[in-house]
């Protein structure tokens, strides 16, 4: 294999968004920048997630936006004070890119797209000099000195490994920053395998698992062919986690040939993910009239019935058909619905058994990564002077909504300013 040796002041390692926003943070403080991405081109999954329209960020005020962050809060809110989700939305229209605020409080694209927004950055990017690097997939450091400044990384000095079309390529960099993924859609980049070149170095990365997924259950075959694919609408969840604290969320899932997904299967999949872990399996309560309360619930299903069947009798009553009624049949033993005090109580607490975690192939993000404590402030892994982290290969995870987004975005912009900070220092001891 052949090899060539090039220099960067400052190396890029991912052309997602955290990756580009540090690719600019480094450029606007006049820092020469590389970016470097295993994939032909950059931003296939932030062009992937746009598909269904490309949702950014979210309205609501920062208070309930930062507790979707969780346990995380603490270590995303510093990063918000940088570049929060009213910074992204002035960043966007300064980029030309004009947004709206949906009915669910989530802010889009005017043209819903995520291929323009692309472009035009990519273009200003460019226009700024930062230079790109595409089928150059990280392997890591070789372990070579270029020497450096007292107090400098070792790391950060050292030639940084690259896979590309032509050979192995080295290459020198005053700092560097990875914004290299989690581990969900590997065929579009993320693919966790920078998780060994960092543990090697004496960095703990936390077990990367399926976030934002969905969830097996042990459903019948009549069900998965007659079922999967359908939406269940207005209805709502209720789970105790494994601090002991209950969820109750309503919205929409979705029942598929292995079991439940969608947008609230989603927002509770972490607390889902854990007591899976924790118990093997969870129960969740599922109430398939969430707009009823049960004193009406039960009132509605005792009324005499007459000659109609109990399917026509629950439709006509408390509109339970089509997948809902599915859903009671798979569960429930028949001679519940021979006791209507019992079936109603079964609608407003339907229990759905959970398994497992889809793969997390399959998942839209990850939970894991580099721990915040093994960070300083500027996202700089502590024991490797000059060598910075953003999105989504930390250790945090968020709902769907544009939280991750956001995120990412925010990340990538303090590494970048970290690894700016990093360089100038550097300069002024040389």
């Amino acid at each position: 294999m052949s090899s060539s040796f090039d220099s960067a002041r400052v190396a890029v390692i991912g052309g997602g968004p955290a990756g580009l926003m540090a690719a600019e943070a480094l450029c606007l403080q006049g820092v020469q920048v590389d970016v470097y991405d295993a994939m032909p081109s950059v931003g296939r999954k932030f062009l992937m997630a746009g598909k269904g329209g490309m949702n950014i960020t979210h309205s609501e005020p920062l208070e309930p936006f930062l507790d979707r962050y969780g346990a995380r809060r603490p270590w995303i809110a510093p990063l918000f004070e940088a570049f929060g989700p009213d910074a992204l939305r002035a960043w966007l229209h300064d980029l030309g890119v004009e947004t709206f605020v949906g009915s669910s409080g989530r802010v889009f694209p005017t043209d819903m797209k995520a291929a323009p927004m692309l472009r035009a950055w990519l273009h200003r990017l460019k226009e700024s000099g930062v230079r790109f690097h595409m089928r150059h997939k990280w392997s890591g450091w070789n372990g070579s000195q270029t020497g450096g400044v007292a107090g400098a990384s070792a790391h950060a000095a050292a030639r940084l490994r690259f896979e590309t079309p032509d050979g192995e390529r080295l290459v020198d960099s005053d700092a560097v920053v990875l914004a290299l993924g989690g581990a969900s859609w590997p065929r579009l980049g993320s693919d966790a395998a920078w998780v060994p070149f960092i543990t090697s170095q004496g960095v703990d990365v936390r077990p990367l698992q399926p976030a934002n997924c969905g969830f097996d259950a042990d459903w019948s075959p009549y069900l998965r062919e007659r079922f999967a694919g359908q939406p269940v609408k207005s209805v709502a969840i209720s789970l105790t986690d494994v601090d002991g604290k209950v969820h109750n969320r309503q919205g929409e899932i979705l029942l598929t040939e292995t079991g439940l997904e969608g947008s609230l299967i989603y927002a509770l999949s972490a607390p889902i993910r854990e007591r899976i872990l924790a118990d093997g399996e969870l129960t969740i309560s599922l109430d398939l009239a969430p707009g009823l309360a049960l004193e009406r619930v039960i009132a509605e299903v005792t009324r005499p019935r007459g000659s109609r069947s109990m399917s026509s009798h629950l439709q006509g009553r408390v509109g339970i058909s089509g997948v809902k009624l599915a859903l009671l049949h798979e569960i429930l033993p028949k001679d519940v619905f021979a006791d209507s005090t019992r079936l109603a109580h079964a609608i407003k607490a339907l229990p759905v058994r959970l398994l497992r975690a889809r793969p997390i192939a399959e998942a839209i993000s990850s939970a894991g990564g580099i721990p915040f404590e093994a960070l300083d402030r500027h996202l700089m892994i502590e024991s490797l002077p000059g060598v910075f982290c953003a999105g989504e290969m930390l250790d945090w995870e968020a709902p769907t909504g544009g939280y991750l987004l956001t995120a990412c975005f925010a990340s990538g912009l303090v590494a970048g300013r970290g690894a700016a900070a990093f360089v100038g220092a550097r300069d002024r001891l040389s």
